[in-house]
């Protein structure tokens, strides 16, 4: 593969920038924000810095050999660092705190560069580019500096960190080879270099600025038949400016001989088909006799005609390239930002490389799909969706080598701080057999970037489970329940309560251990009505003779205006429906006098309240005057709704009401949700609602590709932020949730 080379790279850092692609097929070339103007200096200043920093260096040594000045570059010591200014050991500190914080990153290289120091220049660059690796123009600024401050290997080593981190750069690549071009003396080293970058970015819709230089650069060589074969591959790609260089390339087969402009090969098969020619005309009898005036002319009209073949060929090459170029120019004039910003891009943006994507993958041309890939995830390396739908698609095809790598990048580098990306990899790890990998993931995520959080939690919980370790399941349960005890304010403890009892009994088949766990968990959290909910519910589905007087006793004690200690208990409208949710059950269990003595009990407690905004003239039902209102099913008897800021929950088709507490198939259902990159501000908020979803619980044992999170638990824990295109390929992010300060929108 391509990128094997990139894949085995340790990140240090990463960049690029490229081209906007402007609307209507017009395109203008766009510098990212942060664009360098130094240019790298001459050989002279280099060695004239080398001297100064070089203590042992005398003056009248300075007509001395090269070799010598090499050594003493290499025996001079580093320069001592100066002492950091006030304003620069703040802004140390500042990303040090916060890595993320791309201003204060930029603040911190203003701050840092203006002492000339290549010593604290280097430490901020390599510092800022493993945070934000994709910032082409800090690339570019840093081989500046070395050129200027510091020694000429640097500034080779600064452009492969570069090339090997963000190899499908056409930025990166032609800034390196522009630079070859000065400094390099030996044309095929140059050639070498221009030839690793076109096996990379030369397909790139907008590569003309690193064809251009090639081109540039064999002119100067005067190697025509070189530049008439970069012509030829060029004809082949749909670039951008196609055009241009298809005009360019008649221009100069018109103006050389064809001999010039033909490889050793074409030369051999040209001078084969002429000696093939020639033999058969002698045989006809009908070649020019000696001295005849007319034989030029054949030989003129022979060239002629060869030059038109020479061209036609290529001809054909562009028209073929151009009905591609025809298929994905919409696609390509929808790409606003093909480089990296830390600003969020747009949902059309998001859209149209999916949209692009899907189109690259039906057409089944393996190093297409890489390379459009790598380019998205220039442009969209803050979005998990687009990694995970990257791995899965390399897993498809059986490049796992690919497929691992992305998900390192992604894990490591790009999207590390989001949850979502980890637990995706550990299920990526736990389906490829490395066990040890996915529990590393797990471990990541409820220690460091998002304890509490409840999909994590849940997840590995059942991972645990899955590898024969119950003990270690219930150890993870039981570590979250008292982490969040411990916090002041926690809208996760009851639904971790509610998931814990849950795995006992559907998973473990501990129902007595289910039971106890709800029980401490209505005594340390009385007021949920989640919890009350969640309890009510698990009695109901645990046949036998103890189950309506178990039911009785949750609902006696719920629905209670004053706890045994005197403090409130539910509100009057959650104790209504709780004690509706009680009606409905014990019509279905009960016996006739149990129904009696719950109906009493819930009409005690809510007495009905009259209506006045309706005439108290009751028409008969035989005039036919009755009201739509009161042909309503009232689905028990004597009960009259109590004004509820909560609508009427519908009826089912039997008759009973749908719970509040959205069990079974009603319950909550979780939507697809978009990640918006970091930083972002949090929501306000939102009061927390809890649907168990107790009877069509999701396989979770199922492979990661339909991967998606619990759908049936873990309410919106605060108001969602704004919805960006669902994951691909089935993905789903888990419910927004805020932990320890991160919440599921963003940082």
């Amino acid at each position: 593969m391509l990128v094997t080379e990139y894949h085995r790279v340790v990140f240090a850092a990463v960049s690029t920038n490229r081209l906007k692609v402007m609307g209507d097929q017009e395109f203008s070339e766009q510098q990212v924000e942060m664009a360098v103007a130094d240019e790298p200096m001459e050989d002279a200043s280099m060695v004239d810095a080398a001297k100064k920093a070089t203590p042992d260096h005398h003056e009248g040594e300075s007509n001395g050999s090269a070799e010598a000045a090499d050594a003493n570059h290499e025996e001079a010591p580093p320069p001592e660092e100066p002492v950091p200014t006030t304003e620069e050991d703040r802004l140390w500190s500042v990303v040090k705190a916060n890595s993320a914080d791309f201003n204060a990153w930029t603040l911190l290289i203003q701050e840092s560069e203006k002492l000339d120091n290549i010593s604290k220049i280097r430490k901020v660059y390599d510092a800022f580019l493993s945070e934000f690796p994709l910032c082409y123009g800090y690339w570019k600024k840093y081989a500046d500096h070395e050129a200027r401050l510091g020694l000429a290997e640097k500034i080779t080593e600064v452009y492969e960190r570069a090339v090997r981190a963000v190899t499908y750069s056409v930025d990166i690549w032609m800034h390196y080879c522009s630079y070859a071009m000065e400094k390099n003396e030996d044309p095929e080293e140059i050639r070498r270099l221009f030839e690793r970058g076109i096996t990379y970015v030369g397909t790139d819709y907008l590569s003309h600025l690193l064809w251009d230089k090639y081109i540039d650069f064999e002119y100067s060589q005067q190697e025509w038949s070189r530049l008439a074969a970069i012509y030829t591959r060029i004809m082949q790609i749909p670039l951008h400016q196609l055009d241009r260089y298809y005009n360019s390339f008649k221009q100069i087969a018109s103006s050389r001989p064809i001999s010039e402009l033909r490889t050793a090969e074409e030369a051999a098969e040209a001078a084969v088909a002429a000696s093939i020619v020639s033999t058969a005309t002698i045989e006809d009898g009908s070649e020019a006799p000696p001295g005849d005036t007319e034989a030029p002319k054949i030989e003129k009209s022979n060239e002629a005609e060869d030059l038109e073949k020479f061209i036609g060929v290529r001809e054909a090459l562009y028209k073929k390239a151009k009905e591609w170029d025809a298929k994905i120019r919409d696609f390509e004039t929808a790409i606003r930002r093909p480089y990296f910003h830390v600003k969020p891009l747009d949902d059309m943006q998001l859209g149209n490389w999916h949209r692009y994507l899907d189109f690259i993958e039906k057409e089944g041309d393996s190093g297409k799909v890489v390379k459009l890939y790598e380019r998205c995830l220039i442009a969209c390396a803050n979005y998990p969706e687009y990694w995970i739908r990257y791995v899965q698609r390399m897993e498809e095809e059986g490049n796992l080598e690919s497929a691992a790598d992305a998900l390192t990048r992604s894990t490591e580098i790009f999207v590390k701080r989001r949850p979502e990306i980890h637990i995706f990899a550990a299920r990526f790890k736990e389906y490829q057999g490395d066990i040890k990998g996915a529990r590393a993931e797990y471990e990541l995520l409820s220690t460091e970037l998002a304890p509490g959080l409840l999909e994590a939690v849940i997840k590995h919980a059942n991972f645990e489970q899955r590898q024969g370790n119950p003990d270690s399941a219930i150890s993870v349960f039981t570590t979250a329940i008292e982490t969040e005890k411990a916090k002041e304010e926690t809208r996760a403890l009851p639904l971790l309560h509610i998931q814990y009892a849950r795995f006992f009994d559907q998973i473990m088949g501990k129902t007595d251990q289910a039971r106890e766990v709800y029980t401490a968990a209505l005594e340390h959290l009385p007021t949920s009505k989640t919890l009350w909910e969640a309890a009510i519910h698990f009695e109901s589905i645990h046949a036998g003779e103890k189950r309506v007087p178990r039911l009785d006793s949750l609902v006696q004690r719920a629905t209670v205006p004053l706890r045994p200690d005197g403090s409130p208990g539910l509100s009057v409208a959650d104790r209504e429906e709780l004690s509706s949710i009680y009606l409905e059950l014990v019509d279905l269990f009960g016996d006739a006098a149990t129904i009696k003595k719950a109906e009493q009990r819930h009409k005690s407690l809510f007495p009905p309240r009259k209506c006045t905004s309706e005439s108290k003239k009751r028409p008969s039902p035989e005039s036919g005057a009755v009201t739509e209102r009161a042909k309503v099913h009232k689905p028990y008897a004597g009960a009259h709704a109590v004004a509820s800021p909560a609508p009427v929950p519908p009826a089912y088709g039997n008759g009973q009401v749908q719970w509040g507490g959205g069990y079974g198939p009603q319950g909550y259902t979780q939507q697809p949700q978009g990640w918006q990159p970091p930083p972002q501000q949090v929501p306000p908020v939102a009061p927390q609602q809890w649907n168990p979803g107790y009877g069509t619980q999701q396989d979770v044992q199922g492979g990661y590709g339909g991967y998606g999170g619990y759908a049936a638990y873990g309410p919106p824990q605060q108001a969602p932020p704004p919805q960006q295109p669902a994951g691909y390929g089935g993905y789903q992010g888990y419910p927004p949730q805020e932990v320890n300060g991160w919440n599921s929108g963003g940082w």
